[in-house]
C-alpha cells in the first residue's frame, strides 16, 4: 500500500518527480506552499507523512507533536549540520536535499513505522495535556513509557483555587531541599498568577520558563543553557535555581505542553529535584477541544501533573478550602488518572476549625473526604509568612523556629536546625537586593 505524503518547501517539492517515478512506496498527494496549508491538509486525514524542507520554516516540537497527533509522520530535508542537531533533538528523521528517491521513500516508510510503534506502545508526549487528546477515550497507564529520562525527581505543588498556599509551600520546600545539599530547580508554571519571583524578591521583567520552553520547542535547549536561563538564589551558601513564571497572565499560550515535556526531561537529568509550582485549573476548554492546533490554558498544569513523580495537593484548612480540595481531588482523578497526590492541609488553626483542629480535620476527612488520606498538617503562622514575604526570603532565613517552617521542612524530610537571625546575613560572595534579603550568586 502506497503511503500518501504532503510536502512543503522548495527542496521537498523538487523531490516529487523522483518519488512519483518510483510508482510504489509513496505517493505525493499535495504540494504545499506554506506551513498553514500543510497543517490543514494533514488535519483532513489525506496524508500519513509530511516531507518538510528545513528552509521552509521552523520545525518545532509543538509542530511535530501536532502532526503526529494527526497520525502524520515527519521527515525533514536539510544539508545544515546545526539543523541536523536540532532535528536529532526533536527525534525527527532527516535526509540531505540530494537524497536518492528510493532512499527518501525508505525514510518515509521508516518514519511511519516509528509513529505506529509509538502509538501502540504509548508516549509521554501524547496525553491529556493536549487539546488533540482531550477527547481520547484511552486512559494512560502508569508505566515506564510515561517516565522521563534522568535520575531527578519532579515534584509538583498543586491545589484548588482560592490561594491555599501553593507558592508558599513550593518556595520554602525548594529552599529546604537546596539548603540540604540537593541540586534543585524551582519552576513557576502557573499560567494564571505566577508569583515565585515576587516571593523571592526577584526581578521578573523576563519569564525564564518561557525562554526555556521556546528553546526546548526549537530543540536547542541543553544543560548549560538551562542553567544560564535560571536565576541562582543562595540558601546557606548553596544555590537554588529558579525559572521565573510568565510576567503577564495573557502569555499562558507560550507554555506549550510539548515544550514543557522536553524542558522537564532535561531538568530531570540535570537537577536532583525539580519543584514545580503550577496553577489550579484542570478543565478542558470545550470550544478549543475540537481544534487540535489550539493551545489550552490548563495544558501546562495537566502536563506537569502527568509527568510528576510526586504531587503535593495543598488545601486551606477551613470551611471553604476543605470542600474545594475534596472536589478538586475528584477532578484530578478524572483529568489525570495516573496521579497519586499527597494531601497537605495548610493554614491549620483553631480559629477556623475549633479546638484540636488537626483531630477535627482528620475525623471530618475520614467521614466525608475522598479515600486519599491526609499526609500532613501545616499550621498557620501569618506573622512569619508575612515577614518572609516582605524580605523576599525563605522561612528558614527569617523564622527558622517557626512551626510553619518546621512543618514544610518535614515535607522535604529536611533536618530542622535552630539558627540565629544574624546567621542569615549575606556572605562576601553574595549580592543583596534592596533590603529584601534575597541573595544572588555572583
Amino acid at each position: 500500500m502506497s503511503i500518501p505524503v504532503v510536502t512543503v518547501g522548495r527542496a521537498a517539492g523538487d523531490c516529487v518527480t523522483g518519488l512519483e517515478q518510483l510508482r510504489g512506496p509513496v505517493t505525493v498527494v499535495r504540494r504545499c506552499e506554506e506551513f498553514t496549508e500543510m497543517v490543514a491538509a494533514c488535519q483532513t486525514g489525506i496524508a500519513r507523512a509530511a516531507l518538510i524542507a528545513f528552509e521552509a520554516g521552523e520545525i518545532t516540537s509543538t509542530l511535530v507533536e501536532r502532526l503526529r497527533a494527526a497520525d502524520v509522520a515527519v521527515v525533514a530535508l536539510t544539508d545544515d549540520n546545526e539543523a541536523r542537531e536540532r532535528l536529532r533533538a526533536l527525534e525527527v528523521r532527516y535526509v540531505p536535499t540530494t537524497v536518492e528517491p528510493a532512499v527518501l521513500a525508505g525514510e518515509v516508510t521508516a518514519a511511519v513505522a516509528d509513529l505506529e510503534r509509538q502509538q501502540s506502545g504509548g508516549s509521554p508526549g501524547h496525553a491529556f495535556g493536549d487539546t488533540s487528546h482531550s477527547l481520547d477515550p484511552r486512559v494512560p497507564s502508569p508505566s515506564d513509557d510515561n517516565e522521563l529520562p534522568g535520575n531527578g525527581k519532579v515534584l509538583v505543588i498543586w491545589g484548588p483555587t482560592g490561594a491555599p498556599g501553593r507558592t508558599t509551600v513550593s518556595v520554602n520546600l525548594a529552599a529546604e531541599l537546596a539548603a540540604g545539599g540537593s541540586k534543585v530547580l524551582l519552576m513557576d508554571a502557573d499560567t494564571y498568577g505566577a508569583s515565585v519571583a515576587a516571593f523571592l524578591g526577584l526581578l521578573d521583567e523576563s519569564a525564564g520558563i518561557v525562554h526555556a520552553c521556546r528553546l526546548a520547542d526549537q530543540g536547542i535547549l541543553d544543560a548549560p543553557t538551562l542553567e544560564r536561563t535560571c536565576i541562582e538564589v543562595t540558601f546557606d551558601g548553596l544555590p537554588l535555581y529558579v525559572l521565573t513564571g510568565v510576567t503577564r497572565a495573557d502569555r499562558w499560550a507560550e507554555l506549550r505542553p510539548s515544550a514543557l515535556t522536553r524542558l522537564l526531561a532535561l531538568a530531570r537529568s540535570v537537577f536532583d529535584t525539580v519543584v514545580v509550582d503550577c496553577a489550579f485549573g484542570l478543565e478542558a476548554d470545550e470550544e478549543l477541544s475540537f481544534d487540535t492546533m489550539a493551545p489550552r490554558r490548563n495544558g501546562a498544569t495537566l502536563r506537569c501533573l502527568e509527568l510528576a513523580e510526586q504531587i503535593i495537593a495543598v488545601g486551606s484548612a477551613d470551611s471553604i478550602g476543605v470542600p474545594r480540595l475534596v472536589r478538586a481531588l475528584a477532578e484530578l482523578q478524572d483529568a489525570v488518572p495516573t496521579a497519586s497526590p499527597r494531601v497537605v492541609l495548610n493554614k491549620v488553626r483553631a480559629a477556623s476549625v475549633g479546638r484540636s483542629p488537626e483531630r477535627q480535620l482528620r475525623e471530618a476527612w475520614e467521614r466525608f473526604g475522598p479515600p486519599v488520606p491526609i499526609s500532613a498538617f501545616v499550621p498557620a503562622d501569618f506573622d512569619s509568612a508575612d515577614a518572609a514575604l516582605l524580605r523576599g526570603a525563605a522561612l528558614r532565613e527569617t523564622a527558622p523556629a517557626s512551626p510553619l517552617r518546621q512543618a514544610i521542612a518535614a515535607l522535604a524530610d529536611a533536618p530542622v536546625e535552630q539558627r540565629r537571625r544574624s546567621s542569615a546575613g549575606p556572605s562576601h560572595s553574595e549580592m543583596k537586593f534592596s533590603d529584601n534579603g534575597v541573595r544572588l550568586s555572583q
